[in-house]
Formats: structure tokens, sequence, C-alpha cells
């Protein structure tokens, strides 16, 4: 039965079909090959056995096995089986009960091809990359925009919030958000009184500096309290969000999306759960184009040099996807989810966004002004590098701290080396005698 979805070396109209692309390891007895004709099956038109209502009608929507080589396998599904801007759909096909199969070892999803008539059936972002950056004003010198995450976590009262963030807004920063765990904790740091504290400092620091500063508060909740939440701190003067999309849900950013107008900041916080193991779950690649889809204007992909991990390879591809207009492919084999299919991977994947706007991509998680250079290396200049520690650690306070990015970003940007720079600036000197500088893995 299972051969029946197997269609090896068909050549198909990509713009007929949904292709997934995945690492298969079978259970004992099982071949790739078989996995795959399993994932195809048991997400189109198949069951374990063979069923009396089966017609020639219902096998035109059966899943294809297009292609199998070693562990990797392509695997198509007829566009008649997508609902047009339904992700929480989506995902229950080319990532549903395949991972539950007693046949199935390992299974990654690594990356997915979407037609041009399904990309259209969404918005994406409001703002996007360009909206930022015209905003934040950066639109010109296209340096790499700069934020912060107010630390610790949580703890701090509304006016200490507030106070750190006017510390930052007149050291130069773009974007201030809350934490992924702080919400509306009212012992703790109500939430509108945070907010009204917090724009009454960038208010301030606004009117000695000329600039806008974005401040992302934390909206999470269910989804009709988030966009409740989100709608009642927009009328008290917010002039962005932040919301965890892994923990609400695609279809909450979409609806959050839809009934807000202004940007909103996409953290990831669980998604290793299920990103992370380069040979099960699904790839950080597909949770970035889901997430473009559905109308994050900014989303945290990773590091590579800093406390969070994530490969070379997949990081660089998660920006791709979000930030350009043309998805090429990916060029780095780093990783083992993609060192045997890539003249494939090249060539099915390559994915127009049409009317999607680009996100801004940030890299989070352990940065210091000493990690710049390297940073800067791996993204270039279309990112979103923010600082948590590496800001409010700086042994002079977060004014200090940065003004220590800031200047380590000109530093890199006029093609100074930082140990130069830092010796007539004293916020960098100070910031790279406690935190050193990049050491590259030997």
């Amino acid at each position: 039965m299972l051969n029946d979805f197997l269609a090896l070396g068909e050549k198909i109209d990509l713009e007929d079909w949904i292709v997934g692309y995945y690492y298969v390891e079978g259970a004992r007895g099982y071949t790739p090959t078989d996995i795959a004709a399993a994932i195809a099956a048991e997400s189109s038109i198949g069951t374990w056995t063979r069923v009396m209502t089966e017609n020639k009608r219902v096998k035109r929507f059966a899943g294809k096995v297009v292609d199998v080589k070693k562990n990797y396998a392509m695997i198509a599904f007829p566009i008649e089986l997508f609902e047009p801007g339904n992700i929480p759909q989506l995902l229950s096909v080319v990532a549903g009960n395949l991972f539950g199969l007693k046949a199935v070892k390992n299974c990654r999803l690594l990356d997915i091809r979407l037609p041009k008539k399904y990309i259209k059936s969404f918005k994406g972002p409001r703002f996007g990359l360009e909206g930022i950056r015209k905003i934040v004003g950066t639109t010109k010198n296209r340096r790499p925009h700069i934020g912060t995450i107010i630390k610790p976590k949580v703890g701090l009262s509304p006016s200490a919030t507030a106070k750190v963030g006017y510390e930052v807004a007149v050291g130069g920063i773009d974007h201030i958000k809350d934490d992924e765990t702080l919400t509306d904790q009212r012992k703790i740091c109500p939430i509108e009184e945070r907010l009204s504290k917090m724009m009454c400092a960038l208010d301030k620091a606004k009117s000695e500096t000329g600039k806008t500063v974005l401040y992302t508060v934390n909206v999470t909740h269910d989804t009709s309290k988030m966009i409740e939440r989100a709608e009642k701190l927009i009328a008290m003067g917010a002039n962005a969000v932040m919301m965890d999309v892994i923990t609400c849900g695609f279809s909450a950013l979409k609806e959050l999306r839809e009934a807000i107008k202004v940007p909103i900041h996409v953290h990831r916080c669980m998604h290793a759960a299920f990103t992370r193991n380069p040979f099960h779950g699904i790839s950080m690649v597909v949770v970035a184009k889901l997430v473009r889809l559905a109308g994050g204007d900014q989303l945290h992909i990773g590091t590579v040099v800093g406390k969070m991990h994530g490969e070379l390879a997949e990081v660089k591809a998660s920006q791709e996807v979000l930030e350009t207009k043309l998805t090429k492919g990916i060029k780095d084999t780093s990783i083992p989810a993609f060192k045997e299919f890539l003249d494939i991977k090249e060539r099915i994947f390559e994915q127009n966004w049409y009317n999607i706007k680009p996100v801004l991509a940030i890299s989070s998680g352990g940065l210091h002004p000493g990690l710049i250079p390297e940073a800067i290396k791996i993204f270039g200049n279309e990112i979103g590098l923010q600082f948590g520690g590496g800001i409010h650690g700086h042994p002079d306070g977060s004014r200090a701290g940065t003004i220590a990015v800031r200047q380590a970003l000109d530093a890199v940007m006029n093609g100074i080396p930082l140990a130069k720079y830092a010796k007539t600036h004293k916020e960098l000197k100070r910031a790279l005698e406690h935190w050193g500088y990049f050491k590259p893995k030997l």
C-alpha cells in the first residue's frame, strides 16, 4: 500500500504542491523510503489499512514522495489539501501525526516550499524590516539595529524599569523590550503602570536626543486577552508590542497583526524543545517562515557566538528566509541535516515571498560589545543585535553599557579594531576589560 505514495523522480509543478524536506530514520526494519512513504500517506489520504471509501477522486489528493537520498526525503502534498491562510492546518499536514508513527525513529522537518497562491493568502508583517528602520531612523545609514532587554527579567518595579529605559535611550538604543517571562505580574510590575512610566521616560529621552525608541511591551496571553491587552496599551501610548509565538501560537500572532497597527516583536521561547535536535523535530527555518507569513515584524533567530544554541547554517538560513524577497537556498552545510540534499535543496526550495514584507531578524542571547565584530561578520548590517546582560552588566551601568555597544558598532562600521578604538573611548574600554573579545573555537 505504501508504494502507492512513491513517485520517485516525478516532475511536479511547484505551484500546485507544498513540498516538505525531511530528515528521516526508520525504526528497525524500516528504510528511509518506507518512512517517507508512511509520512506521505499519514499526512494525506492514507491510513494503516486499505479502506472501502477510497476512490479515484480521493486518490488525487495523495501525498507523493518525489525523492529520497540516504536519510533525506522530499515529500509533496497537493495544494488542495491546504486551507488558505491557515497555519495550524498547514502544520497538521506537514508536521502532524508523522512524529508519532511507531515506524519512525527520527524525523525532522527541515524546510517547506510554499506556492504563490498559498503565500498570497497571508498579509505578512505590517511594518517589517524597512518599517522598523524608518521608525528608529536607520534607513539611510543601514547600520545594525541595536536593542536591549530589561534585566533582571523580573523583579524590577515600574519606576525602576522606566529608569533603566531612560538610561539606555539616552545612551543610544533603538529598541527596548520586556523579557519573555514578564507580562502583568500585578504584585511585581503591573503592565499598565510599567508602560506609562516607560513611555514617559522615553519621551524625556527623546526631548534630549531627538531619537525615537521602540518599547515592545510583552502582551503574551490567551489570544483574545492578548489582543484586548494590546489595544488597551496602544491607546495608552505603546508604540510596539511583543508576544511569545511558540507558547501563544502562530494563529495568535496572525490575529494580533490583524487587530493592531504597531510593530510586533516576536520572541521564540520554547522553540528549542523541537528545533535543537538536528535529527528530530522542526527546524528554526520553518518557524521563521511561518512567523513571516503570520505577520511578525521582528523575530529572534540566535547568535551563533552567544549563550544560546544555534548552528551557523540554520541561523543564517533563518535570517535569509526572514529578510530576503527571494530565498536562494542554504549554501553552508555544517550541520548534518543539510549535507546530503544540497543540490535538491537549492533547486526546490528557492522561495519567492511576493507580497510578504521582509522581517528584521534579531540576534540575541549572551551578546556583549566584544562580540560585535564577529556578529556583524556573520549577519552583516541587516540585523538587530540585542543585548541584556551585555549592556546592564557594564561596570558603569546601563547607560555606559549602551554607549559601549554603540562605540563597538561604530568601530566595526569604520573598519577600526576594537582594541584601537577603545583607547579613546572609555565605555568600550571598560566593557572589553570586563568581558573580553570573541574567542573562536579551536
